[in-house]
């Protein structure tokens, strides 16, 4: 069996917590962290517009880079500690809804927080990224509240016509 946690700044702990109460025993772990591409690739197209070309070192979109593949690979690695077992980790880079769909292609299950409204049971509980990965994943998805989950007395009243 192969399990998928995906690893995102803030809600990393829960989803590793999760994943070492309820994968199986011998499951392969792959521990998945996603970078957006579009931060650098802004900065390089500033770089170029603004400042001309010529000096590829000044250009602040390398660092960035630098700076986004060294604070996945520290975050995989607290996760990695975290969960105290082998597990394969992963940096990809793109946009997190389609990199984590195409990560779970062939795992049997995929873990990920609650990305949107903390405060309330509903919808809105699942932010953009987090809605798309859920409607989409090829696999059984495992969605875990990154802080305690709230009341049921926070569920939204149903619609007027429904009433």
């Amino acid at each position: 069996m192969t399990v998928v946690a995906w690893i995102v700044e803030g809600s990393w702990p829960a989803v590793v917590d999760a994943t070492r109460t309820y994968a199986p025993a011998g499951a392969e772990i792959v521990l998945l962290h996603v970078t957006e591409a579009s931060v650098p690739e802004v900065a390089h197209g500033a770089y170029a517009g603004l400042l001309g070309r010529g000096h590829r070192e000044r250009d602040p979109g390398t660092r960035l880079e630098h700076l986004s593949a060294a604070s996945a690979t520290d975050l995989l690695q607290a996760a990695a500690d975290r969960l105290g077992r082998d597990c394969d980790q992963q940096q990809r880079t793109g946009r997190p809804e389609r990199a984590v769909v195409a990560a779970a292609e062939g795992a049997e299950l995929l873990i990920l927080a609650r990305d949107g409204d903390q405060a309330r049971l509903g919808p809105k509980s699942l932010g953009r990224a987090s809605r798309f990965i859920v409607d989409h994943a090829p696999c059984a998805v495992f969605l875990v509240w990154p802080v305690p989950a709230p009341g049921v007395d926070t569920i939204p009243p149903p619609p007027p016509h429904h009433r």
